[in-house]
């Protein structure tokens, strides 16, 4: 018998749709286009698990509904292939990377076909594509030579840099190094997460507790000369163009906290010879302030530049430069162990995670340059040198951080701003030093500027500093500039050279590889094992590529690879072009399809990718490759797809349950029943075992017992994983899709339940049912299903769900339509006669979800083209309104009746129809109607007395 078989149909129509070519995007949209993308996976050995095809079946639900409103869609498929776990694998086995890589690829590509998705497989690409490899080279190229020009706000060529006569007068060595020193691509020696195990710097999100994400390797911190990118010089803009961006408020606050933007000022503190210092102010007044910090100072940035009377120590951060040179030989021993020790810890560790402040006396003073008084100079892990100068003044009085410090350490609390009656904090204490207190006040104990309101003294000390050459106004940001540099193989090769003198050791010079030789292919490598020390893998290349020589000139390759960033920064301008071997981008393609209309991934990418990619966008912008200022206009994230719900129950040792919520906790940390004190034992249960109640779990057979019921992230280590091909292979893709949808919101985080795929399952063979006569020897339409015109109330459900589903996906509400969709099957399964013309309605807002089998029934229904580009059906407003409705009647705003009146009831006859309410008139008995409050459609409202 033709009953519904995914195993039969879902190949099929796959088959058809990619010989049809159904899916091929128009070289130029005609009308309006919609570019839909996923944030494109990894290609993991694994494979894809079910929390994958979440966001790429929303996606595809998007395109499919566009295509029948008329839409031209681009919606591509790639993968973002380079990285490390590739790398480790090849270490492991032996296999090159690319072999793995490409091996994965192949699976995923199987998978997602085999779910249907509506993908330009035509447009596929992965990062590690050699063709895409030379672009991405081609960009770095861009960003090297482009300089940040904050006068007109924008980035421009390194030759169109200006040149101060003093550097030109030095010659052209001082004008590169000028240029060198602005690029938005430039060398630093930074401090680094180095992990030897793997051979690799790590972000600081990839260390956790000082060991790396991956593998448990200790982690240090040490000083490594490295690429790095100016995203700071474009803070502002990352941060202003937001607001013009259909994100939502908490992924914006997420990126505007991660930037970070502060107003505060730049001070210089003396540390050079004492009896040097009246000298030194003088030519300070004279010269200004100097771009760059002397010797004889120590520069500090501070967002309280009117605190500058409260300093009562300084601070720097381990790495910073002059670490050695101002500790004294009786502090080394004690400054190297502390250094030591904090180039184990993370970031993350050293500042929002840290319990207490530790640090170490340097044994040196710096002068504070507004009361010349005597500075101790402290070394301390809060401060980092990524922020900042990597140096600050601590104002105990009036910073939280400074204050815990001060506190451990013993040194002096002076507050220099009265908070006055301030219901925040207690003056007497404040004034005493016995508490932190960083509200606005008046200036205290700061000299000639005592009794300033906080607000004026802040712009006053700053234009009195810069005055003095002792300080300037600053603008600094939390973001920190784009480490760009790996000490792997399996990354992008840097374009880049580095001259050579007659001893073969780089002299400083660098020639980017002319974009005419690009790109710059991997060499082959027999081991790629880490060396164990801060150089990369590609140190082992032959000597013919890593040392190549140009008209006589010896250079050598940059060794270091791209991050896996890199990639993934631009690949959405890929998609649009993705043979062109002449331009990064066709413009007027790029004009035709950006922005990118709706872009849908995961949270964890909400700000580091999405940074980097819109940094990457803006430079491309002003150097006048794309017209678009941002690359995606609307973006969701999608939730997190947990394991099944895991319940557990405790029991005693003499088999007595007891209630999870009533356990507790004795000393040793042991689980007990609080009422016997006897030890209980976690017991893991099945499904059957037990049931819900409420928002609860009980025990089945017994349920006064409350059960734990908790869902886990997938995990391979938990074993809850679920692969999609198993689900496919027992209840086919469409069931699969329709599931992910139906679970929840699509931003809300849930738990996966196979129970729910064979429940939505049931649902496609009903509708199967209710077209295809399953006791046909063929697969034949039902004889119920004809050619009428539907009834009045079949009109009802037809229009309403139409409208609904309508409603619903044009919010990219993807749940919700499926209800809908169910009730109309409900519905019109009851109906002994079923209009053809509803069975296509129902089939056509069905395919968005569930392609294959609507286009099965499509054709049962007598149809012979594809439906995926049939126009979306539409609904009459004259069926979807209701004729009467009911309306609440109030006194005094509290509801005392309700009424059913006609839809289209006027104001007075409404008043009239609640005053002759048999319920209403009771109770205003002897009552005086003060005021009637009528609003047609929505209340009545009577405020008597």
């Amino acid at each position: 018998m033709p009953r519904y078989n995914p195993a039969e149909i879902e190949p099929k129509w796959q088959q058809f749709w990619e010989e049809k070519r159904t899916f091929a995007t128009p070289e130029m949209p005609s009308g309006e286009k919609m570019y839909v993308l996923d944030m494109f996976p990894y290609p993991s050995g694994d494979g894809l698990h079910v929390g994958h095809p979440e966001g790429y079946t929303a996606t595809d639900i998007v395109c499919r509904y566009a295509r029948m409103q008329g839409k031209s869609v681009l919606h591509p498929m790639g993968f973002d292939a380079f990285g490390l776990p590739a790398e480790e694998h090849a270490i492991k086995t032996g296999t090159p990377p690319r072999v793995q890589t490409e091996k994965n690829i192949a699976n995923f590509t199987r998978q997602l076909k085999m779910l249907g998705f509506s993908y330009d497989w035509e447009r596929q690409i992965a990062t590690t594509d050699i063709e895409y490899v030379r672009w991405t080279q081609w960009i770095f190229l861009q960003v090297y030579d482009t300089w940040y020009d904050r006068e007109q706000q924008r980035g421009r060529p390194i030759a169109e840099l200006p040149i101060p006569a003093e550097i030109s007068a030095a010659g052209a060595e001082a004008v590169r190094e000028y240029q060198d020193e602005h690029r938005l691509a430039y060398l630093n020696e930074a401090p680094v997460n180095w992990c030897p195990a793997l051979g690799t710097v790590l972000a600081n999100e990839e260390v956790i507790d000082g060991k790396s994400e991956r593998g448990g390797h200790p982690v240090q911190r040490i000083p490594l000369k490295q690429w790095m990118m100016r995203i700071t010089d474009y803070a502002d803009r990352l941060e202003s163009d937001l607001e013009g961006l259909d994100w939502s408020e908490g992924i914006k606050a997420r990126q505007r906290n991660w930037i970070g933007r502060s107003t505060g000022a730049e001070v210089d503190f003396y540390i050079g010879a004492a009896d040097k210092l009246a000298d030194w102010k003088t030519s300070r007044a004279a010269g200004g302030f100097p771009r760059k910090p002397s010797d004889n100072v120590l520069r500090v940035y501070t967002t309280r530049p009117d605190t500058l009377f409260g300093a009562t120590y300084m601070v720097i951060a381990p790495e910073h430069p002059l670490v050695d040179a101002l500790t004294t030989s009786e502090q080394s021993a004690a400054v190297k162990a502390y250094c030591d020790k904090a180039a184990s810890k993370s970031d993350l560790e050293r500042t929002e995670l840290a319990k207490e402040k530790t640090g170490v006396f340097s044994g040196s003073y710096a002068i504070n340059p507004v009361n010349d008084e005597k500075t101790p100079i402290w070394i301390a892990d809060y401060v980092l040198i990524s922020y900042g100068t990597g140096a600050i003044m601590a104002v105990p009085a009036h910073d939280e951080r400074d204050f815990e410090f001060a506190q451990t350490f013993d040194i002096p609390v002076i507050a220099v701003v009265d908070p006055g009656e301030s219901k925040d904090v207690e003056r007497a204490e404040v004034l005493a030093g016995k508490v932190c207190s960083t509200v606005d006040g008046v200036a205290i104990n700061s000299g000639k500027y005592d009794g300033t309101p906080t607000s004026e003294f802040k712009g006053k000390i700053a234009e009195d500093l810069t005055t003095a050459g002792l300080g300037r106004t600053a603008v600094n940001y939390k973001l920190r500039d784009w480490l760009f540099s790996r000490q792997r193989f399996w990354g992008e090769p840097f374009p880049i050279l580095k001259e050579l003198d007659a001893d073969g050791v780089p002299n400083g010079k660098i020639l980017p590889v002319p974009v005419d030789q690009l790109p710059v292919n991997l060499p082959h490598l027999e081991d790629f094992k880490p060396l164990g020390r801060p150089e990369p893998p590609l140190e082992k290349a032959s000597h013919d590529w890593l040392y190549p020589i140009i008209d006589g000139v010896k250079y050598k390759r940059e060794t270091n690879t791209m991050p896996q960033w890199a990639g993934s920064c631009w690949y959405y301008l890929r998609f649009i072009d993705p043979t062109n071997d002449q331009v990064l981008i066709d413009r007027e393609k790029e004009k035709a399809w950006m922005p990118v209309d709706l872009y849908i991934g995961g949270a964890e990418h909400a700000v580091l990718h999405l940074l980097y990619a819109r940094f990457w966008h803006k430079v491309l912008f002003d150097r006048g490759v794309v017209g678009t200022a941002e690359p995606f206009q609307k973006l969701v994230n999608q939730g997190m797809i947990l394991g099944e719900l895991e319940y557990t129950g405790y029991q005693t040792a003499a088999g007595r349950w007891v209630s999870h919520n009533k356990t507790k906790t004795d000393a040793a940390g042991e689980r007990i029943d609080p009422k016997t004190s006897e030890p209980v034992a976690a017991v893991k249960l099945e499904a059957d075992a037990v049931e819900k109640q409420g928002d609860s779990f009980v025990l089945k057979a017994d349920a006064s017992v409350k059960i734990d019921a908790r869902a886990m992230k997938m995990s391979k280590s938990r074993g809850n994983v679920v692969n999609p091909d198993i689900v496919v292979k027992e209840y086919g893709a469409d069931s699969l899709r329709l599931y992910e949808m139906f679970m929840g919101p699509l931003e809300a985080t849930k738990p996966w339940s196979m129970a729910g795929v064979s429940g939505v399952r049931n649902f496609l063979d009903r509708v199967w049912r209710l077209i295809v006569d399953d006791f046909a020897e063929t697969t034949t339409l039902l004889a119920a299903v004809q050619e009428i015109e539907p009834t009045a109330e079949q009109n009802k459900v037809i229009h309403r769900t139409i409208e609904a589903v309508t409603r619903d996906l044009s919010r990219l509400e993807f749940n919700t339509p499926i209800a809908r969709m169910m009730e109309f099957t409900n519905f019109f399964t009851k109906e002994e006669v079923r209009p053809k013309s509803a069975m296509k309605s129902l089939v056509l807002m069905l395919s968005a979800y569930a392609p294959h089998i609507a286009e099965e029934l499509w054709a049962v229904l007598g149809e012979s083209e594809t439906l995926a580009y049939h126009p979306w059906p539409q609904f009459d407003e004259k069926f979807t309104k209701d004729d009467e409705i009911e309306i609440p009647v109030q006194i005094l705003g509290k509801i005392r009746s309700k009424i059913v009146v006609a839809a289209d009831i006027s104001k007075a006859d409404l008043e009239k129809a609640a005053l002759a309410d048999e319920r209403i008139q009771t109770l205003i008995v002897g009552k005086q109607i003060v005021k009637a409050i009528v609003v047609p459609g929505r209340l009545v409202n009577f405020v008597v007395k």
